[in-house]
């Protein structure tokens, strides 16, 4: 008993006080937030990330429609244009 009563007066504490949060309250903390962050990451992608990419899909899909019709009337002016080989 000596030796405990020992400890508490030489690390100056008092055995009625809390010596802070437990490992079960850490985790719980951390959970907490790690839970939140996932929240959030899941409102980014959901807000900014998958309407920008369909943003971004539909450009590029105007882009080559708009290149495919360039294309192909390239084609018929090309084909309109051969010399003919009259010999």
């Amino acid at each position: 008993m000596d030796n405990i009563l020992d400890f508490f007066y030489y690390n100056e504490i008092s055995p009625k006080e809390k010596l802070g949060p437990t490992g079960r309250t850490i985790e719980t903390k951390l959970l907490k937030r790690i839970n939140a962050v996932i929240a959030i990451m899941r409102d980014v992608e959901k807000t900014q990330t998958k309407p920008t990419v369909a943003m971004m899909q539909s450009l590029f899909e105007v882009y080559d429609a708009q290149n495919d019709v360039v294309g192909k009337k390239q084609v018929r002016f090309r084909e309109k244009q051969k010399p003919t080989n009259s010999l």
